[in-house]
């Protein structure tokens, strides 16, 4: 696997870790800034909703920009936001570099993704989209509890200017490593890049993806006070049994990204079948410690480690440009929002129990997303054919992403 798809991990895991930063300082950040804890968790709702909307438009700006130009930019203008976190006087600049920082790693997202597939062979685009998504998965695992010891050690501006050394370190390598990329020679202005977004597959492909981290965040939201009121774990255990659903998800993101390309929309069905039949499991079981703790650990394994072979699909829908790669980034970001928004309306209408249940009805609804497909095959199937659970049941070859460059 090339140095580069490493490295971007590495660049994905401190924009992930950034992002879960505020969630660990919480009463350090109100106390110091002098606001109430929820004007705080606004800074969350800013991050998130800057990667959806101002991803894309940051993407935009850069198409026309070799993918390294791209990024090293990007790597600039996310050092600069935590850097004004790290020294903010006041709650509106600390909401100011939120909005910088998340619209930065939204692009980068798109772009790091782009890079990526354009630096290995055709075969090797799942299994590399996989390793670079491992940032990811080790951000998730290792954010919130890192944040939370940087704070206590040194405070929580010191945990924000942690961030922007490691992104600084990392951008340094990708000067010095990344292989140069010419831009994409078919890439054309915003209006033709936009235009892939009228085909109804690529946007049943987003909702999909958007469904399936949905159903996720719907349980995955809500485990500490699951775990604690319901499951009568100590609130001092949580911490431990997240690391081990956050290491679950390493290990399953590894074993999706064997099969995202030569099997995408089987590994996307199996996956939302167990996550529903496990979110279902974690819902009625939750009263007793070692079902709960199975179900919770199944739910790593299938839920958001289906990333590679969400992006394969995209791909095939659409292509595998940064502004494509970019934009479904803003759609896991919805589904982010969306999960733990229905399931929070879910406990307050029926109690804690109910939000996996709302997992359990979004993880249909990604199945269903998949039923297009399978029909268009079936009605191929006396022209073309259709491969058997590969990549070829995808309905075609990624878009062309560009030449690379000396």
């Amino acid at each position: 696997m090339p140095r580069t798809v490493h490295l971007m991990a590495l660049g994905i895991f401190a924009m992930v870790t950034s992002e879960f930063l505020v969630g660990g300082l919480m009463p350090q950040i109100s106390a110091d800034l002098g606001v109430s804890i929820a004007r705080v968790g606004y800074l969350i709702t800013a991050f998130g909703l800057a990667m959806a909307v101002g991803g894309p438009i940051a993407a935009t700006a850069l198409m026309r920009l070799a993918p390294k130009t791209a990024l090293l930019v990007l790597f600039a203008v996310f050092i600069a936001g935590n850097a004004l976190a790290a020294a903010a006087p006041g709650y509106p600049v600390m909401l100011a570099a939120r909005v910088i920082t998340g619209a930065a790693s939204g692009a980068f997202f798109g772009v790091a993704v782009t890079a990526v597939i354009r630096l290995v062979p055709e075969g090797m685009r799942g299994r590399a989209t996989g390793a670079a998504m491992q940032g990811l998965m080790v951000g998730t695992l290792l954010g919130l509890p890192l944040s939370t010891l940087l704070g206590g050690l040194w405070g929580w501006r010191a945990a924000f200017a942690a961030v922007g050394v490691l992104a600084a370190a990392v951008a340094l390598a990708v000067l010095a490593f990344m292989p140069p990329l010419a831009p994409a020679e078919d890439a054309g202005g915003p209006r033709e890049e936009a235009a892939v977004f009228r085909r109804p597959r690529l946007l049943v492909a987003l909702l999909g993806s958007t469904f399936i981290i949905g159903a996720t965040f719907s349980a995955f939201s809500y485990f500490a006070p699951i775990l604690t009121e319901v499951t009568g774990f100590s609130e001092g255990a949580v911490p431990v049994l997240l690391l081990v659903y956050g290491a679950a998800s390493v290990v399953g993101n590894a074993v999706v990204a064997r099969f995202a390309q030569s099997h995408t929309r089987t590994a996307i069905a199996i996956g939302l079948a167990l996550n529903a039949l496990f979110l279902a499991g974690f819902a009625l079981f939750a009263g007793a410690k070692a079902p709960a703790v199975a179900a919770m650990i199944g739910i790593g394994l299938v839920g958001v480690t289906l990333n590679p072979a969400m992006a394969m699909r995209v791909h095939r829908a659409g292509n595998a440009r940064a502004l494509v790669n970019t934009v479904h980034s803003s759609f896991i970001t919805l589904g982010v929002v969306l999960g733990s928004w229905f399931g929070g309306m879910a406990i307050d209408a029926y109690g804690l129990r109910a939000a996996p249940w709302i997992g359990v009805a979004l993880a249909a609804a990604g199945l269903l997303t998949l039923v297009p497909d399978r029909l268009r095959d079936r009605g191929g199937r006396s022209g073309k054919g259709a491969a058997p659970g590969g990549a070829p049941e995808a309905a075609g070859p990624a878009e062309p992403v560009g030449a690379q460059g000396a």
